[in-house]
């Protein structure tokens, strides 16, 4: 009988090399890192606490499930993010970052504060969540010296910040490693806040202080104890 042809051997995959600067620089060697698009986004998600991909996928309108997928593969690799499996009886895993994608937190926090003059006007296309105002409001409470668990309500939704500890221009809950803001209402808040998105950006940008937006009825601070009677300035 004839020798059956054995089928030619395929050449070994080579290893995907990340796009590089190649610059011996740290601002370089941090761009490689963050510097595609949406990785910053999703370090925001993530800034919140542990997060499946379908929740990602939800709260990053515009993000393809093949971009989204292939980001945080990247990031797992280069040690941002982690993905774990929840206990039992949930079957599902969750991307959750890193003390090294924590500490991306102060510049997070920055490019809010550069980014909120452009944000004067609404364009129709843009997509808004209510926890997407967490971290230039937390910026503009970062002087508090009464720890808690701060619930805030915009017509948009409802987030829970972390803040308090005289934390000055360190955000709360970056030393400590935990998550600086929740989605939804708290559990159990020590209190609460009720204002708009357009007095979040004014404290943002420093356009107002926040005793200022309470004396005029802009913010409304709801709840006894330490915490609220800072907020009223008590």
């Amino acid at each position: 009988m004839p020798r059956q042809q054995q089928p030619a051997a395929r050449p070994a995959a080579r290893p995907v090399r990340r796009r590089s600067y190649d610059q011996f620089d740290a601002t370089a060697r941090a761009l490689d890192s963050v510097g595609d698009r949406w990785t910053l986004l999703i370090v925001r998600e993530l800034l919140g606490g542990p997060r499946r991909y379908t929740d990602l996928h939800a709260d990053l309108p515009g993000v393809s499930t093949d971009v989204l997928a292939s980001r945080l593969k990247d990031m797992e690799q280069t040690g941002l993010a982690l993905r774990r499996k929840l206990p039992p009886p949930s079957a599902a895993s969750v991307y959750e970052l890193t003390a090294r994608g924590r500490a991306l937190l102060p510049v997070l926090a920055a490019l809010a504060e550069w980014g909120a003059p452009a944000l004067a006007e609404r364009r129709p296309t843009d997509a808004v969540r209510a926890h997407w105002f967490a971290l230039p409001l937390l910026g503009a409470l970062a002087g508090l010296t009464q720890e808690g668990v701060l619930e805030v309500r915009l017509e948009e939704g409802e987030f829970h910040l972390h803040v308090g500890g005289g934390a000055g221009t360190v955000l709360p809950g970056a030393a400590a490693g935990s998550e600086v803001y929740g989605y939804g209402p708290a559990d159990r808040p020590d209190a609460r806040i009720v204002l708009d998105a357009g007095v979040c950006l004014e404290l943002a940008e420093g356009r107002a202080t926040f005793a200022e937006a309470v004396k005029d009825g802009r913010v409304e601070v709801l709840g006894e104890g330490p915490l609220a009677a800072e907020l009223r300035g008590a």
